[in-house]
């Protein structure tokens, strides 16, 4: 049976065909738990790698390599001989003929849908603004971060401009959720460890990173006393936190910034997500930012036979608010509708899914992290170990763990990062025009 075909109407027992848009951890743990029984999978995504996007700012500063936290999806699933992987783009749905149309002009017929499209970073708005503040979704992203914020720092070493060397040594992280605090922490780490042993012309006096929040609080869905201890850690490590600032514009120069122009080298964006535009493929209205309303088996609203997992569904906790745009949401929503779909008609007598909370977590910089486990909480030096232990567990396989604990041990002991590589031929990112 072709891949680009519906199952023969002739067999009399045609094998289910599952398609999954989407090889984020939903879809992942979705192929997975569908792995080697009797049904036909396909896994469409535009890019042939998975992502461990909670270390993804670790990248962008320098201190993995993007391969230490990437691996090609057909490695990842490539044991089950029941699913396939194909590299291609969604752009629509036809509900009525059961296809997925690609955007190259193919499409993919299904017996069952899971629509697991992800999240992107949302502008407010102000698309323009992507160029010059990427977010930290993509490899590609956080390769554009790294390179700016490196080349800043080779323009300092080399000015005898102040003002110019302090524009450059200026970082701006917008944003004040758990990405947003996690880099500025890892940049002003990168920075003061790069300016006392690599360079020679830049005082660390002259670095500055900026974390600006238009909340009153940064960490929001974390307790107020870890929120404080995020606070004073932050500005211990020479982080100026800005409360209830807005952001107005962003320039290849800098920020504006509650009304004033600040300089900068660089600026991150991570004030906010938004879902894929894949409500808009079924023909329905999004629930906030555009997730997709589904029931308590993941099934979506009016439709019998298309699912949605992760930051693409709308699934309401006990007290209505959506299940938060975590992965450990979508890796048990993935498990759990896997199970369903490989078992006909199971999806009916299932008993409704139920997220079991493992804590919601952060890391703020070297020795420090925070949990909140609900009930109780932890901070600071044992928060950080088990935050590191956790984020080694959920690495994709043995490899990847080894490669990330050896790197950090290294980099804890040396304080050294090793991945700080500029590809000379990279023009089109040098977006900020204080860089000349």
């Amino acid at each position: 049976m072709n891949d680009l075909e519906p199952a023969d109407p002739v067999v009399t027992n045609p094998r289910r065909r599952v398609v999954i848009i989407g090889a984020g951890f939903g879809g992942l743990a979705c192929a997975g738990a569908l792995g080697d029984t009797d049904v036909d999978v396909i896994v469409i995504d535009r890019r042939n790698h998975n992502l461990f996007q909670p270390l993804l700012y670790q990248v962008a500063t320098a201190a993995l390599s993007p391969a230490d936290i990437a691996e090609p999806i057909r490695r990842t699933l490539g044991r089950y001989r029941n699913v396939h992987i194909m590299l291609a783009e969604a752009g629509g749905i036809d509900v009525e003929t059961k296809q997925v149309k690609l955007k190259d002009g193919g499409t993919v017929f299904y017996d069952q849908l899971v629509i697991a499209t992800g999240s992107d970073y949302n502008y407010f708005g102000h698309d323009e603004w992507q160029h010059f503040a990427p977010g930290l979704k993509t490899l590609h992203e956080a390769r554009r971060i790294r390179h700016r914020l490196l080349l800043s720092f080779e323009k300092a070493e080399r000015t005898k401009d102040p003002a110019e060397r302090k524009a450059l040594l200026t970082s701006i992280v917008v944003g004040g959720g758990p990405t947003g605090v996690e880099m500025a922490g890892a940049i002003s780490e990168l920075g003061r460890s790069m300016a006392h042993r690599d360079f020679r012309s830049i005082p660390a006096s002259d670095l500055r990173v900026i974390l600006v929040e238009a909340g009153p609080r940064i960490l929001a869905a974390f307790p107020e006393h870890l929120q404080a201890y995020a606070v004073r850690h932050l500005e211990k490590m020479g982080v100026e936190v800005r409360l209830g600032a807005q952001v107005s514009d962003i320039t290849a120069e800098g920020a504006v910034i509650a009304g004033h122009m600040v300089p900068a080298g660089s600026v991150v964006w991570g004030a906010g997500v938004k879902a894929s535009p894949a409500f808009r493929w079924l023909g329905i209205e999004g629930k906030a930012s555009g997730r997709i309303p589904v029931d308590a088996k993941l099934r979506v609203e009016g439709f019998k036979d298309i699912f949605s997992l992760g930051d693409t569904s709308f699934q309401p906790d006990k007290n209505g608010a959506p299940l938060p745009a975590l992965a450990q949401v979508a890796k048990q929503q993935g498990r759990y509708l896997g199970k369903l779909l490989a078992k006909p008609g199971a999806i009916e007598t299932a008993k409704p899914f139920h997220f079991a909370n493992r804590g919601n977590t952060a890391v703020i910089g070297r020795n420090a992290a925070i949990f909140d486990f609900g009930r109780w909480t932890l901070k600071g030096y044992f928060a950080w170990i088990l935050w590191a232990i956790v984020h080694v567990y959920l690495l994709v396989n043995f490899e990847k763990r080894m490669l990330v604990t050896v790197q950090w041990i290294w980099r804890y002991l040396t304080r050294q990062r090793g991945a700080r590589l500029i590809d000379e031929n990279d023009k089109e990112d040098v977006a900020p025009a204080i860089i000349r």
